[in-house]
């Protein structure tokens, strides 16, 4: 699909003519609730790793107590569930109006906990603030520099997101290298198990029951960790219902310069909400201008992570895991994630469904993630493919831009040795990839004093070969 600009200005969502092909679209139809609700907890167990991964690594960094972590914990579920009914209702022009999912984001939590060791969680959650409201005030400027964001650099940024996500599943279902439990035999039996589950329910099962394979695998999986010992429910302590409290660490704290890292990373994480745009409107086939409709996704981003921020949390974003389930499954319908949302906030409400869903094992989630990462990087292929990659200089541009963004990734520490917030920026390999293929596109299509090679031209075909006359 093409970033094109419109040769005027692009109608409203809610005007007629867009409205009413929108109606006719599947992206805007109602399945039956029962339907909707499956699908929607599909989603949910997919993505339910992420915030209570991101909320133990915070309590795990930060020391916090328990009663905090559970806070945490609960506000990562409510947030993530409003901030997945914003992006799929998209009241207001907040929200994309497509089937997204929200959580807490990866490299920002990282950024987070880097702000809150050196400055104080205080300092940390007021940076999160300060981040969603410059967000709203380059939003204006970034909108008109998408022209610098062609199919070409969003496939590259998806390619590239797409293999960070497999290697963070892999990561589940092996640990971090140089750990005692890494690679161990009933975490990889359980991994891959999974994906032979998901594998066998996707080839065998028909209509309904093949669209909810990657439920279904994640499920055989964790019967299979049952079996091998492998689930341990936490009775836990308190009531059945739980609700997030509050700035739980006090009244923020705003510092420009400790918020400097999370306001730059800002600026990547605007170009990746474009990108996850652009290949969602692909999974459910929807044409879309991402002119018009990224700074929806956009502000959607931006007001749940303001919300978050009050929260507690680090930034909130847009799940791309959830974009390969839809085009795993072909349920293209944004009521799915409605469902979702509505889900993910009873889990935040409700203490017990949170220790039931943190059961499941980390193995188990991680061969699932194998599937649908590998499918966020099978849409990117797809957006290079349809770049026209037979030109010499954008395969030159691609492949320079794919290896900056992929080196922090496949070698981590690379940038060990650099001061802290230009190691944090670089380590980023989709802001570094993006980035590098925008600007490299910019250089030999934009500027006339760069030569550029012509397109590869095909072989010429040979000629008939004449028959013999008789």
């Amino acid at each position: 699909m093409s970033l094109r600009t419109a040769p005027r200005p692009a109608p409203d969502p809610d005007t007629d003519a867009h409205a009413e092909a929108r109606r006719r679209h599947p992206v805007d139809t109602y399945r039956p609730v029962h339907r909707m609700l499956l699908f929607g907890i599909q989603h949910v167990l997919v993505m339910a790793a992420t915030p209570i991964s991101s909320v133990f690594l915070v309590s795990a960094t930060l020391h916090l107590t328990p009663a905090l972590t559970a806070n945490l914990l609960s506000a990562a579920f409510v947030l993530s569930g409003i901030g997945s009914l914003l992006q799929s209702l998209g009241p207001w022009g907040f929200g994309a109006r497509l089937p997204f999912v929200m959580l807490p984001g990866g490299a920002p939590l990282v950024l987070f906990l880097s702000i809150a060791d050196e400055h104080g969680l205080r300092t940390a959650t007021g940076a999160v603030i300060l981040t969603a409201v410059f967000c709203f005030v380059v939003l204006p400027l970034f909108s008109r520099l998408l022209k610098f964001f062609p199919t070409l650099v969003i496939g590259t940024m998806i390619v590239i997101v797409g293999v960070n996500l497999v290697k963070v599943g892999a990561l589940l279902i092996t640990g971090r290298p140089g750990t005692s439990g890494f690679g161990e035999p009933h975490a990889l039996l359980l991994g891959l198990a999974t994906v032979g589950f998901t594998v066998v329910a996707y080839a065998l099962l028909r209509g309904t029951l093949r669209q909810l394979a990657v439920m279904l695998g994640l499920l055989a999986g964790t019967a299979l960790a049952a079996l091998l010992g492998r689930v341990h429910l936490d009775g836990g302590s308190g009531g059945l219902l739980h609700a997030p409290a509050l700035m739980p660490f006090g009244t923020p704290q705003f510092n420009l310069v400790a918020a400097l890292p999370l306001l730059v990373y800002s600026l990547a994480s605007m170009a990746e909400a474009t990108g996850q745009t652009v290949v969602n409107s692909e999974a459910v086939g929807l044409r879309l201008d991402a002119r018009r409709d990224a700074p929806r996704t956009i502000r959607g981003d931006a007001v749940v992570s303001l919300a978050g921020g009050f929260f507690g949390l680090p930034l909130m974003v847009t799940s791309g895991e959830n974009i390969g389930i839809v085009k795993l499954t072909g349920v293209r319908s944004r009521f799915v994630t409605v469902a979702a949302g509505l889900v993910l906030i009873a889990i935040g409400f409700l203490a017990p469904v949170a220790r039931l869903v943190n059961a499941i094992p980390a193995p188990v989630v991680g061969g699932t993630a194998l599937v649908v990462f590998g499918v966020i990087t099978v849409l990117g292929v797809q957006l290079l493919g349809r770049a026209g990659l037979d030109d010499h200089t954008d395969t030159f541009i691609v492949a320079v831009a794919l290896a900056a963004g992929l080196l922090p990734i496949l070698l981590p520490g690379v940038y060990g040795q650099l001061p802290p917030t230009p190691r944090i920026l670089l380590e980023s390999g989709v802001a570094v990839g993006a980035f590098t293929a925008a600007l490299l596109h910019a250089l030999f299509h934009r500027t006339p004093w760069v030569s550029r090679p012509a397109k590869a031209s095909a072989p010429p075909a040979a000629e008939p070969i004449a028959e013999p006359q008789t």
